[in-house]
């Protein structure tokens, strides 16, 4: 009793004592890292992997990628405006590189470091499907994802510590070890980074929206991903990403909403 009270009271007072706002949801969310420190810290990463990896400059993909990515800054700026949160992204400093790699990938970092491979141009078919892209990319650096996976990370090394420091018992602490590893993952972490993936699907689409940017294509753009993993993946509860079928079912079912949230700032049309 007195470890589970140990553990619980841990927990609660890391939560407590550091927590931030998410804008697009209003939920409290975890910040053990504060974006003063995360964001310096992303920007000197994001310069450094950009001195070791072949940046993709002049070209109209290149071109294609910063035009996007301006777009759903400014889409990104409109809304948070219009809904109370001027100022939000003042220590923002977005950038958008594209690498050349066969990976079939983007990232965004904390703060708005983009960068963008050339592996998945194919898959993104074109503009409106780099804005898809784009927009899901900006969404997890603008409800910062990082921050709450990182937070959330050293609360789950902070509680396994905490559990082999109460346990005095050999035999009891290496079954806590074992199970609590692969619990605090399964019942955790996974599902914690799957609902960061779920939000951001829905913030992006919005922002593409936004944009001028149809989306629809979100939706589009997943099938051709599916199509492209050749169907292979780990069962949902088993993976830090939704399913592909259930982002494409999420994704088709948000687009009429996102096409009505853009018509609150004038945009009708839609590329």
């Amino acid at each position: 009793m007195k470890i589970k009270h140990t553990l619980i009271l841990i927990g609660a007072a890391a939560i407590v004592t550091a927590c931030a706002t998410n804008p697009f949801t209003g939920k409290k969310t975890m910040a053990l890292v504060p974006n003063s420190q995360l964001f310096p810290s992303a920007f000197a990463q994001y310069g450094q992997f950009l001195t070791e990896n072949k940046v993709v400059t002049g070209t109209k993909d290149a071109e294609m990628i910063t035009r996007v990515g301006q777009r759903i800054a400014v889409a990104a700026e409109r809304w948070l405006n219009a809904n109370g949160h001027q100022g939000y992204l003042n220590d923002y400093k977005w950038e958008y590189n594209l690498v050349d790699d066969k990976t079939v990938n983007a990232w965004c970092m904390p703060g708005g470091k983009i960068v963008f491979y050339t592996g998945i141009l194919p898959i993104a078919d074109g503009e409106t499907g780099v804005a898809a892209i784009m927009g899901h990319e900006v969404a997890h650096a603008l409800a910062n994802h990082g921050q709450q996976r990182m937070s959330a990370g050293y609360l789950q090394q902070g509680l396994a510590v905490a559990g082999n420091v109460a346990i005095k018992d050999e035999q009891t602490r290496n079954a806590f070890n074992q199970y609590y590893g692969v619990g605090s993952n399964v019942l955790g972490m996974l599902p914690f980074s799957r609902s960061h993936e779920t939000e951001a699907d829905k913030i992006g689409v919005y922002l593409m929206a936004i944009a001028g940017y149809d989306p629809s294509e979100a939706a589009d753009l997943w099938k051709r991903m599916k199509a492209n993993s050749g169907g292979e993946a780990p069962p949902e509860m088993l993976s830090t990403h939704p399913s592909n079928d259930s982002r494409i079912a999420n994704l088709t079912a948000l687009a009429p909403k996102a096409k009505e949230e853009a018509k609150k700032f004038g945009v009708t049309s839609f590329r």
